[in-house]
């Protein structure tokens, strides 16, 4: 927001728009394409992307509408408010997202793996061993090699923890009013964030022909890559965020009084950082 608030209405009510409606078709449309598609109906990955498009052609305009509403001087500190419980809310959902699958992993690892080698189920799963990662109960998995720390994964919590800084000195000019530092130092922690996806591609195509590591290998591979997979898919979410706001602070948006935009995303990149922290030490060195 690059208008002073006192410029804003009391609280700002925008007008009747098209855009909620046309998420909910697109939406609708991306989920009858994503249920024909794992049927195995010849049009569903057809209609499912055709969706997804049309779902961002419309968080493309309706954002548009809000960054002009904002840039107009429209939003006051009361709607800052709203976008402030608003960004908070929406993290917590992810803390709860994030949450289900860490909960998931202490209890195959802590409560149902010992519970199956226990003396009681030998009878059941006499061939099964009551480790972590590589055991085949009765040879019902292939074979596979757990992931370890080394030396990728560190190098991505390095990124990620470098990125993190990056972020806060962005931040900090931004508040100085130092446009160029600001998009300089926001420029690298997207690259930063690119990086880290390529070295994650990189670890999937060794886990997956060199470890054997697979999404099918029992419930380690589950998890390994639902959590792993997921937090790549936010990291590149927030990378996109972010290469949206550096467009916006080359195009003059934003004051180092006002801008929420920068803020709310930076909360979402700094969260994902946090994320990366425990998925690193339970997942790879636990």
């Amino acid at each position: 927001m690059s208008s002073p608030h006192a410029a804003a209405p009391y609280y700002f009510v925008p007008g009747p728009s098209k855009w909620p409606m046309a998420a909910g078709l697109s939406l609708l449309v991306t989920m009858i394409g994503a249920s024909a598609w794992v049927n195995d109906v010849s049009w569903g990955p057809a209609v499912n992307i055709a969706g997804i498009l049309a779902t961002l052609l419309v968080m493309y305009f309706w954002f548009g509408d809000a960054i002009g509403e904002s840039e107009a001087g429209q939003y006051g500190k009361r709607i800052d408010l709203s976008f402030r419980w608003s960004m908070s809310w929406f993290i917590f959902s992810e803390i709860m997202f994030f949450g289900a699958f860490f909960g998931a992993l202490f209890y195959a690892r802590t409560i149902t793996m010992p519970w199956l080698g226990d003396l009681d189920h030998k009878i059941i799963w006499p061939d099964f061993a009551a480790q972590w990662g590589g055991a085949s109960p009765a040879g019902t998995i292939d074979s596979f090699t757990t992931m370890g720390p080394f030396p990728i994964p560190t190098i991505n919590t390095a990124l990620l923890l470098l990125s993190g800084v990056t972020l806060t000195i962005s931040h900090h000019a931004l508040r100085a009013g130092h446009r160029a530092k600001t998009a300089f130092w926001l420029a690298a922690t997207i690259l930063l964030g690119f990086v880290f996806m390529g070295f994650q591609a990189y670890e999937y195509m060794h886990a997956y022909s060199d470890l054997n590591l697979k999404l099918t290998s029992g419930i380690y591979g589950s998890i390994f890559y639902l959590l792993t997979g997921f937090h790549g898919f936010h990291v590149t979410l927030g990378a996109i965020m972010l290469s949206v706001i550096l467009y916006r602070v080359m195009k003059g948006h934003f004051t180092a009084e006002n801008h929420f935009g920068f803020e709310g995303a930076a909360w979402y990149w700094h969260f994902v950082d946090v994320v990366w922290l425990g998925l690193y030490i339970v997942v790879y060195w636990l």
